[in-house]
């Protein structure tokens, strides 16, 4: 559980995660472009929410495609869905 607490404690992964939770696959290339973020950034904070268990990947020619991982613990998917339905509900109070 430290590991996917680590994972999702930065601010860019979250919003990655985020992004792959919604369902699809997404390459580090679309990830950059939609969180302004460079490739090595972007590809380092994608192998740490890997290694956490968070999104699993699968290669496509040259792209390395990612997708939130459909064999996650119920219990862990719960608590990522708190956290995003509480970061929500803060951007509504302060909007």
């Amino acid at each position: 559980m430290q590991t996917v607490l680590n994972a999702i404690a930065d601010p860019l992964r979250r919003r990655a995660l985020h992004i792959l939770w919604g369902g699809g696959e997404h390459c580090v290339c679309e990830l950059m472009a939609k969180l302004d973020a460079s490739q090595s950034r972007m590809s380092r904070h994608m192998k740490t929410l890997k290694d956490a268990g968070l999104v699993t990947d699968r290669r496509d020619a040259q792209w390395v495609r990612y997708r939130r991982n459909a064999n996650l613990a119920p219990e862990i998917a719960a608590v990522i869905d708190a956290i995003f339905a509480a970061e929500a509900s803060q951007e509504r109070t302060v909007a």
